[in-house]
């Protein structure tokens, strides 16, 4: 690929500083970028991988006034958006998809729509309706009854289990499993455990990605629900009947409990676990290792096990830190307060 900055100004109505007929080959990390490479300024801790060598061309903010002369500066809005939209236009490697669907309706036992893609060994199930311009990649297995909306995409080897829905626009990468039975079990006299039937299903509302290996659980009774927009990441665990709302973004080696409804706009980092039944508000940020076992209030930002508001957090572990310090002064105190009462008493 080979485009000119002032095509890719043209592109993002940006203003060049420097060279537009600059030729571009490739997008690069600033710390990486190369003399025919195009990377982004966002951050202005990232300035130092900036130097008078520097020849390559850069996405700044609009109000980026310092000077390097080798540099060809394009300006805009919002740099890391910028450098998404030109990586979509001229840089996403293309994927050979699978072929279209050359059965008739008429052959199967289920429904499909228009530009219908679907690879080798895929397995779908009875009473299906697959929508408008679905990609179904190879080895995926989909049970009977299942409901797939127009433009999802579904990548090596998902499972998707009998009656669950996934809305329009759904990515959905390899390894995933929607629908498995929730962990429920009923323990008996005997100390043995009895299986709940897990009787529900799993809802995936529109444009939402599930990243690789993570599993979403079918409700007991009822419904799990992923709702619009939300984003999770791989190796995420969501028990039976959690809700999560609209807008969330929640990182690898998370896990939810069974029951517990998450609000819209909630952002959870790596490795949060969630006890059952409880209630996450709206904007919440969750930071990284967290363990949450009581409800969490609209807005705030939470850190720690258990999970407490982010500054309390800091407070305690700064404290944590300085115990060894702190016992050392209490044993020297103690001393010194047993030498005092020994001297009292002698004195007497």
């Amino acid at each position: 690929m080979e485009i000119t900055v002032g095509e890719i100004a043209s592109l993002l109505e940006g203003e060049v500083v420097g060279d537009r007929n600059k030729i571009i080959r490739n997008v690069a990390k600033i710390e990486e970028a190369g003399n025919d490479d195009l990377t982004f300024l966002y951050q202005e801790k990232y300035e130092k991988f900036l130097s008078p060598a520097s020849s390559f061309a850069i996405l700044v903010k609009k109000d980026f006034s310092k000077n390097f002369p080798s540099l060809t500066l394009i300006k805009v809005s919002d740099p890391y958006l910028a450098f998404i939209k030109v990586i979509e236009k001229y840089f996403i490697p293309e994927i050979e998809l699978p072929p279209f669907y050359n059965k008739r309706k008429d052959e199967v036992n289920f429904s499909f729509g228009k530009n219908f893609r679907c690879g080798e060994n895929v397995s779908i199930g009875k009473n299906c309706v697959i929508g408008d311009d679905v990609t179904i990649f190879s080895n995926v297995s989909i049970l009977n009854d299942v409901e797939i909306g127009d433009g999802t995409i579904i990548y090596p080897n998902v499972t998707i289990r009998e009656r669950c829905k996934i809305g329009k626009r759904n990515i959905l990468h390899s390894g995933v499993v929607i629908g498995s039975d929730g962990f429920g079990y009923y323990k008996l006299k005997d100390k043995t455990y009895k299986k709940i039937p897990q009787i529900g299903i799993v809802v995936l509302e529109d444009d939402v990605e599930i990243g690789a290996n993570t599993c979403i659980d079918r409700a007991s009774i009822g419904e799990t629900r992923i709702k619009k927009g939300t984003k999770i990441d791989n190796l995420v665990q969501v028990a039976h009947n959690v809700v999560i709302g609209e807008n969330c973004a929640i990182s690898g080696q998370t896990g939810f409990a069974g029951s517990t409804k998450v609000g819209n706009n909630v952002i959870i980092a790596g490795q949060v676990g969630f006890a059952d039944h409880l209630e996450i508000e709206d904007d919440v940020v969750v930071m990284a290792q967290s363990g949450v076992s009581h409800n969490l209030k609209k807005g705030k930002v939470y850190f720690g096990y258990p999970a407490m508001e982010v500054r309390e957090a800091f407070k305690l572990n700064a404290l944590i830190r300085n115990l060894p310090e702190l016992r050392e002064k209490i044993f020297d105190l103690s001393k010194k307060l047993d030498e005092l009462e020994k001297n009292l008493k002698e004195n007497k």
